[in-house]
């Protein structure tokens, strides 16, 4: 088959890709930035064209020639404003440009949950009816409808792992004893893998799960044990509301508040599979048992061996509108900026390769201490924090996130370029350039830079001054000190 996957840069999505390519199809990838994808090691194997799944036009010509498009995107996470009717619209450009293309078939991935409980939560009820809105059109749709997945870097496992982690004693809400039928990520990729093509799944709704019904609480527990610590002591309690729940996740851990609440929602419900298992199709199928699933996770973790991670999907993207660092100082928006040179006695390639590691488990190379407090108040304030740290501690792509940075631009051996994503009164960067210099050496030149949001942007930008000449200076030294006692 030649089939279209879209959030190709997402969790699932970029998952998915190899496993299509193992099976011996063709795959076409949907990207609003396709720069995000060169860093993968299936990049030359695929075609990746630009577009937004809620342009029609790009749609058109993303499906041009294709039999089938898996439809993997959604809003949840995305910030302020109506994420059902963003789905909404996404998903009907699907269907008609899907219809006029002529596609067989539609593969989508939802969520688990009765259509008929009067409960069912905002996010929940959003996933059934894009798969609603997706069959109303001629091409066949396979949905496949799933609860929580786990899997190294997956949002459902990155907030399970933090609680545990975190907490020895947690004041819970009672949702912690709702039951859910959690399922490994691989058998999510297996069955979204065997659907493709397939006659027996075309227009049918297929329930996936893996073996154990488990309540939140229990899962903890189970995690716990994987992880060699003690039992957590859970109290469940009436009075915290989902709101609540969520506000104390984003703060336990680096899930956002707008990606925690949508979570938490959907675990109010009971999310089992009940009446049309995909088990009854594909029973050749692997069912991975949860604590094998948990004990994988956390090995890959460890090992530093995650492919894709919740964080590396952009939801919404950044307006076309707004500053770049690129933008020269009259464009109509004051520019701030701190800049430091520094020579330094290693080569380029290995002075890149320190700028390229800084973050995460290494730090920020100065006043490490005050990048934790300021990663803090970043989480208080509702923002990411540092908590998401780096997917790998060497390798990095454009795309994906650094503590509250994301990688806007990387050109190996030379720049790298990291996008404020803490909560600020406008928009931020950090920049490293790295050039040769004399013989063997090299010249690091290192730019914060700030586009103030009016007076409240301005004051901000003074007040860190004491700040900056204390961390800015002090970082870009360090990093070329590294990079020398690397290359002895």
């Amino acid at each position: 088959m030649r089939a279209l996957v879209t959030g190709a840069t997402g969790y699932v999505g970029g998952r998915l890709v190899p496993e299509l390519l193992a099976a011996g199809h063709e795959v076409r990838c949907l990207a609003r930035t396709p720069a995000k994808l060169d860093g993968v090691p299936w990049r030359d194997d695929v075609e990746v064209v630009r577009g937004d799944v809620t342009d029609p036009a790009s749609l058109a010509g993303a499906m041009d020639g294709l039999d089938a498009a898996y439809v993997l995107v959604h809003s949840m996470g995305g910030g302020e404003g109506d994420f059902a009717e963003r789905d909404r619209a996404a998903a009907a450009a699907m269907r008609d440009a899907a219809a006029a293309a002529g596609l067989r078939q539609l593969v989508y991935l939802g969520g688990l949950g009765r259509d008929e409980d009067p409960d069912l939560s905002p996010h929940l009820r959003s996933r059934h009816e894009v798969g609603r809105v997706l069959a109303a059109g001629p091409v066949a749709v396979t949905e496949l409808r799933a609860a929580v997945v786990i899997g190294s870097g997956s949002a459902s496992f990155e907030m399970l792992r933090h609680l545990v982690d975190v907490l020895p004693v947690m004041v819970t809400p009672r949702w912690v004893r709702t039951r859910c039928q959690p399922v490994a990520v691989a058998d999510v990729l297996a069955h979204l893998v065997a659907v493709l093509g397939d006659d027996r799944a075309l227009g049918r709704v297929l329930e996936v799960g893996g073996p154990d019904v488990l309540t939140y609480e229990e899962m903890m527990g189970v995690y716990a044990e994987e992880r060699g610590l003690r039992r957590r002591v859970v109290v469940p309690v009436p009075l915290l509301s989902p709101r609540l729940s969520s506000l104390w996740i984003g703060l336990v851990t680096p899930l956002p508040r707008g990606l925690a609440r949508p979570l938490v929602d959907s675990l109010v419900n009971e999310v089992v599979v009940r009446d049309r298992p995909a088990a009854a199709l594909y029973p050749g199928l692997a069912a991975t048992p949860f604590r094998e699933a948990v004990r994988l996770a956390i090995r890959q973790v460890e090992a530093h061996e995650v492919a894709t991670t919740w964080a590396g999907a952009e939801v919404g993207g950044r307006s076309p509108a707004d500053p770049m660092p690129t933008d020269p100082s009259w464009a109509g928006a004051a520019v701030l900026a701190d800049d430091q040179d520094v020579d330094c006695p290693a080569p380029p390639e290995q002075l890149f390769r320190t700028v390229r590691g800084i973050g995460g488990s290494r730090g920020w190379y100065a006043a490490d201490f005050l990048w934790g407090i300021r990663g803090f108040l970043d989480q208080v304030v509702g923002g990411s924090g540092r908590r998401r740290g780096r997917r790998d501690p060497d390798d990095l792509r454009v795309g994906e996130t650094l503590d509250f940075w994301r990688v806007e631009a990387l050109e190996e051996g030379r720049l790298l370029r990291l996008r404020a994503e803490m909560r600020l009164p406008g928009a931020a960067w950090l920049e490293w350039r790295v050039d040769p210099d004399g013989e063997g050496g090299s010249r690091l030149h290192q730019r914060a830079r700030f586009h103030p949001r009016g007076l409240w942007g301005l004051a901000y930008w003074y007040a860190m001054l004491p700040f900056h000449a204390l961390i800015f200076r002090r970082m870009a030294q360090r990093l070329c000190d590294a990079a020398g006692l690397t290359a002895r």
